[in-house]
């Protein structure tokens, strides 16, 4: 097969050449757009799930769906060591830019109090002052706003300069959509700011909204916050493909380059991939790599596999493994031999039982996976990887 022809893509955040298995979750987002275009109360909204099920890419796609009907969009990847003063103030700007209105008073009115929110960054996370490269300089002519998002308590002011942003798009006859992706990395102060944002939007009628994206305990982060929080957001989980939208993530990428999948090819491929969307742009990419002609067989598949899997040994699962020290691979290790291949959560007590130490000791090395984005809090005393078949790759290879 021509590799130059090969359409799968495995990639972060990467579209694949066919989006399957997500209209139900699209279709949810344009019901959201059109209500609150008439004026219809909506709850903003949060996706969930593990690593590898797609959430960039569809976070992207329903950033698409605002543009496509005249919204100002603005989209963030939130990272722990960060405030969200900053990428917030850029994401915003760029929504305003989108949004065109007419009148010009009026827009640098909002750009005012924007750009006092943008240089209320005076310290960094650790209270020491902020360095350079954290205080985003805006291109903004107008001079900043006084009294307005410009206290340094970032709920007030976020509160503020939302509200602000939002009346904007409502004098237009639009909407404003920030994303947030990776959204449990926000720091707890950001995190209560948003969550009261979005609050008052929402009893304001406000066309604004927060779409957020992150693993599968960021319910349980913004519940310790703000707890309105579960009746603030609408939550979507996104998880593996059904078989019928995994065929279809293969065949028909495939069928515009007219080549064809066997029965037992399709059944070989997800069986491997289980299902999960970047596995299965791994598989077929290396399988359309590996087949001499169409129709691509079980054979081809089983050529490929082996493969398949050192890539994702090295590039999706040996990144990972590389960013965990010592003890926290110890800890890891000991989760994949208590949870088996197929990375089922196990119990924290369970895993100082296994290494032979008090749970307590164990914490630090918990705690960083957890920031790392290794691991996550399933529940109470229960820990889980956010990495899908990380469990049977641990087990292949051997305690360093």
């Amino acid at each position: 097969m021509d590799p130059v022809r090969n359409p799968y893509a495995p990639g972060a955040g990467q579209r694949p050449p066919e989006l399957a298995g997500r209209d139900t979750e699209l279709s949810a987002f344009d019901v959201v757009l059109e209500r609150i275009a008439r004026g219809r109360p909506e709850r903003s909204l949060v996706l969930t799930g593990l690593r590898g099920v797609g959430k960039t890419v569809l976070l992207n796609q329903l950033r698409s769906a605002a543009i496509n009907r005249g919204w100002g969009t603005g989209k963030i990847e939130a990272r722990p060591d960060q405030s969200l003063r900053r990428p917030l103030s850029a994401a915003l700007h760029m929504a305003l830019r989108e949004l065109r209105h007419p009148d010009q008073e009026s827009t640098d009115a909002v750009l005012g109090t924007l750009k006092a929110f943008a240089q209320r960054q005076a310290e960094g996370p650790s209270g020491a002052p902020a360095k350079v490269r954290d205080r985003w300089q805006p291109g903004i002519d107008v001079p900043a706003a006084t009294g307005r998002a410009d206290s340094g308590d970032m709920e007030i002011d976020l509160v503020e300069l939302l509200s602000d942003v939002a009346g904007l798009a409502a004098d237009v006859g639009k909407g404003v959509a920030l994303f947030i992706d990776e959204m449990q990395d926000v720091q707890p102060d950001d995190v209560s700011a948003i969550c009261a944002a979005c609050h008052e939007l929402s009893q304001q009628g406000s066309p604004l909204i927060v779409v957020g994206a992150g693993l599968p305990h960021l319910p349980a982060v913004l519940s310790a916050s703000k707890s309105y929080s579960e009746r603030l957001f609408r939550y979507l989980r996104i998880d593996r493909l059904d078989r019928a939208a995994a065929d279809r993530a293969l065949l028909a990428p495939a069928e515009r380059e007219d080549v064809e999948f066997d029965t037992e090819a399709l059944d070989q491929l997800y069986a491997a991939a289980d299902g999960y969307p970047y596995f299965v742009q791994a598989y077929g990419k290396v399988t359309w790599d590996v087949a001499a002609a169409s129709p691509i067989t079980a054979a081809d598949v089983a050529m490929a596999a082996p493969a398949a899997e050192a890539e994702l040994a090295v590039g999706f699962f040996g990144s990972r493994y590389d960013r965990a020290t010592p003890a926290e691979r110890e800890y890891m290790h000991a989760m994949a031999e208590l949870g088996g291949p197929t990375g089922a959560a196990v119990g924290t007590s369970d895993v100082a039982v296994a290494l032979g130490r008090k749970p307590a000791s164990l914490s630090p090395a918990r705690d960083s996976l957890i920031k790392k984005g290794l691991v996550y809090s399933a529940e109470r005393g229960q820990i889980a990887f956010t990495v899908p078949h990380f469990g049977r790759y641990l087990l292949s290879h051997a305690t360093d």
